[in-house]
């Protein structure tokens, strides 16, 4: 029971990150520290998300990464940087080849990869439309 509290407790952490960059009440403005700060812990937290729920399948007997064509095992560290190495590689390119999904984690690293994909065109759209909103507000 507690493996799906903590797996739709990092979900409902991932989505809610998310939808900030959607949902935004601050004023407009052109693009910030603030603003690459933001992405960049957006982009930490989905990665460390998606690394946890990698490691909770792994740790329940539920394979879900090949290593060189085997199973994880080693220490619990181990399989945690195992993962957070995954998470990176899926989040941030197509992978090394060294590691690969299997079973449900191949349909979790396929909307890992989407994520990471979408997210920097959804910035640059979002950006966008705020400094457009403000240089509107200007003209009134």
């Amino acid at each position: 029971m507690t493996f799906y509290i903590l797996i739709a407790g990092i979900i409902f952490c991932m989505v809610m990150s998310i939808r900030t960059l959607f949902l935004s009440e601050s004023e407009a403005k052109k693009f910030s520290l603030e603003d690459m700060l933001w992405l960049g812990n957006l982009y930490a937290t989905l990665l460390v998300g998606f690394a946890l729920i990698y490691l909770l399948y792994e740790l329940q007997n539920h394979s879900v990464i090949l290593d060189m064509g085997n199973r994880l095992d080693g220490t619990f560290s181990e399989q945690l940087k195992t993962s957070f190495y995954f998470s990176a590689m899926t989040m941030f390119s197509v992978g090394y080849g060294d590691i690969s999904p299997i079973g449900i984690g191949r349909m979790i690293a396929t909307i890992q990869a989407f994520i990471g994909y979408t997210l920097p065109a959804a910035f640059v759209i979002r950006a966008v439309i705020d400094f457009e909103q403000k240089e509107k507000n200007k003209k009134k």
